[in-house]
């Protein structure tokens, strides 16, 4: 259905442009029409028209003016310009309105009829373009929630995280370098710090997610997470890693009033503990605090930094090397790991030259604190004598020259152990996987039923194997069987059906099409050649 109005003030042009378009378009368009430039724009705001002929020269207001009045209420409407002047000025001015047509009468039946299919056809793909973006958005609807828990997931859990920040901050639109974390915890009422009845209040919570979600939305430009237990985890981005006094009192109000209209909305109890702001990376960090704020107060509302939590650091110490250290070192990277060190020590020897106890007690502190994570993380075994020489070792070295090698060279080791049982491992289970392809590649096999046989993820073992074998599975098993098929092509009569069955294929077509993209011809050219 297509609203046309028409503006002109002679009857004979109104009554003529009503017949051509019912006679050509029928029951498709609802017409109406206006004979002064008021009365036009009055009709406009009312009747919302998709195509609105408008002659210039009307009573009052005239047709230029009424276009432009018009244009402010609607900016989609589609204007065709009628006139018995054909001159540049109102072209001029018609053609700056985004006009569709500029038409001198008289007018022909021909050139009406064409130029309102073309405003129908300009009209019909905008709306196209609307459903589809409805459509879209619909769909985003249903996916951002799903892509926001898994950025939760990942933040909480730290799995894959570094290599999928870019990729969340891109699908999700958010380019700040900061942000803080929320915890939303429910109940059926507040005993202490204690929210009673965690189990049946996360079912509530569960059945109103979406009426939590929207006020959460409302009140913060925000990533929710699922329900986990009794509580929501919230990422709020953020343009600076600390937030002054006014902003941080500015922020629990809000939080408050939040906690306030949940609670209207779903009958619920809530309270809201508030972490500390800094890169995407220590939102674990944030999130903690933010339990433990709530677990120091009573109050609905509870921010890290009204709080005993965690640790200051005094004047400008590089907390940011001491953390990169630490994060390279789980990661086993040590080169990063080194690169940290000589730049925590240079600090340490430029800062504190006098302090030297100081600099042997924090060199301490890092090698044994980084050789727990290897114990950990490594698959060490740990002996209560194996480190027993490093105080007297430490004590001494008298030169910054020798305590820096010293710190190197514990804190490379400590690394270099958690590498290495990293790729011992990672080495024995793609040894088990290759043998049990060896072993079944004559069958139907998946990535999954081989990952289960050496008992890690699917997508872990994806990785690791494309890692250690330079193929993925696919390609590595392909491979298999197309070095088997060769033999047997080249070493016995069997037919090119039993072949296909005792390589793996079940569908000889395939088998032929599959040999010749991997070994360049097929399996009958092959065995001939």
């Amino acid at each position: 259905m297509y609203k046309i109005m028409i503006a002109d003030d002679e009857g004979i042009v109104i009554d003529s442009l009503k017949f051509i378009i019912e006679k050509e378009f029928g029951d498709t368009c609802v017409v109406e029409y206006a004979k002064t430039g008021r009365s036009v724009i009055e009709l406009a705001e009312m009747f919302r028209p998709d195509i609105a002929i408008m002659d210039i020269q009307m009573p009052g207001i005239n047709g230029i003016e009424a276009m432009r009045e018009i244009r402010k209420g609607n900016r989609d409407v589609l204007f065709v310009v009628v006139s018995a002047y054909d001159k540049f000025g109102y072209a001029r001015d018609a053609i700056r309105l985004g006009v569709l047509e500029y038409i001198t009468k008289p007018m022909e039946r021909t050139r009406i009829v064409s130029v309102l299919k073309k405003g129908m056809g300009i009209i019909d793909a905008e709306r196209e373009k609307r459903s589809n973006d409805l459509l879209v958005k619909e769909k985003l609807e249903t996916v951002v929630p799903i892509i926001e828990s898994g950025l939760i997931y990942d933040i909480l859990l730290q799995e894959k995280f570094t290599e999928d920040i870019d990729n969340y901050k891109t699908i999700l639109g958010f380019d700040k370098p900061y942000a803080y974390m929320m915890s939303v915890v429910c109940g059926d009422s507040q005993v202490g710090s204690h929210m009673t009845n965690a189990v049946g209040s996360s079912v509530k919570m569960q059945q109103h997610y979406q009426e939590v979600r929207g006020c959460l939305k409302e009140y913060f430009d925000c990533i929710v997470g699922t329900v986990m237990s009794n509580k929501l985890a919230v990422l709020i981005p953020c343009g600076k890693d600390k937030m002054d006094y006014n902003e941080r009192i500015d922020l629990i109000d809000k939080a408050r009033a939040l906690v306030r209209h949940m609670r209207g909305k779903t009958g619920i109890s809530f309270r809201i503990g508030i972490g500390r702001a800094g890169v995407l990376q220590e939102m674990a960090d944030s999130y903690n605090e933010a339990l433990n704020a709530l677990a120091m107060t009573t109050g609905s509302v509870a921010h890290a930094d009204d709080l005993p939590i965690g640790c200051d650091y005094a004047g400008d110490y590089p907390i940011h090397l001491e953390k990169k250290i630490f994060d390279e070192l789980e990661k086993g990277q040590i080169n990063g790991v080194l690169s940290a060190v000589r730049a925590f020590f240079c600090w340490m020897e430029e800062n504190n030259p006098a302090d030297v106890m100081c600099i042997r007690l924090k060199i301490l502190e890092f090698v044994l604190y980084a050789e727990h994570i290897a114990y950990q993380k490594g698959g060490m075994t740990y002996h209560f004598s194996s480190r027993q020489d490093y105080l007297p070792t430490v004590m001494g070295l008298d030169s910054a020259e020798a305590l820096r090698d010293w710190f190197l060279e514990r804190m490379g080791h400590a690394c270099q152990n958690i590498l290495r049982k990293r790729e011992e491992k990672a080495g024995s289970i793609i040894e088990m996987a290759e043998a049990y392809i060896r072993g079944n590649f004559h069958r139907d096999m998946s990535l999954d039923e081989v990952s289960r046989t050496v008992n890690i993820s699917p997508y872990y073992f994806s990785k690791i194997f494309k890692e250690g074998t330079g193929k993925n599975f696919i390609e590595y098993l392909t491979n298999i069987r197309m070095e088997r098929a060769k033999e047997l092509l080249n070493t016995t009569e069997y037919s090119m059906k039993e072949i296909c069955a005792m390589c793996g294929y079940s569908d000889p077509n395939y088998f032929s099409r599959s040999f010749k993209k991997n070994v360049g011809v097929t399996p009958t050219e092959y065995k001939h050649a």
